[in-house]
């Protein structure tokens, strides 16, 4: 029997991070207010913040692939986060898949009445929900 594992999954952008918490056990999440980012750069001081009052094991971060599963810039840019969360913070840092994550998100939205830091955090929770389905991955940033 697997014990339970506590993870942080984020929906990275370059002026919004959507953050996420769930545990494997459920395989659920729920939303954590975003931080703002700097041409995609956060602060780290924020980031370790949650991670120390989260406790989570492992981070997730979206990786947002083309329609067609192939790599853009801004999947450059999200594995690169996901290198710097696991550099600076020690813990197992993997991405995944976020096509149509923000989508699905707005969809739970009212009709152009969304917040767009509801979406961000939202479309992290699809993220992390969608890690946990699949058998938890093994995808190292």
């Amino acid at each position: 029997m697997t014990s339970t594992i506590r993870a942080m999954a984020f929906d990275f952008g370059t002026k919004r991070i959507g953050i996420a918490f769930g545990q494997s056990l459920t395989q659920t999440s729920e939303p954590i207010p975003e931080i703002t980012a700097r041409d995609g750069i956060p602060d780290w001081q924020e980031i370790e913040k949650l991670l120390n009052e989260w406790q989570p094991d492992v981070l997730v971060t979206g990786l947002p692939l083309n329609m067609d599963g192939t790599s853009n810039a801004m999947c450059q840019r999200a594995r690169k986060f996901a290198r710097r969360l696991h550099g600076r913070f020690g813990l197992p840092s993997h991405v995944w898949d976020e096509r149509l994550s923000s989508e699905a998100a707005k969809e739970e939205q009212p009709a152009h009445n969304y917040k767009q830091s509801a979406v961000d955090s939202l479309a992290a929770c699809y993220i992390l929900t969608s890690w946990f389905y699949n058998d938890m991955p093994n995808d190292p940033a």
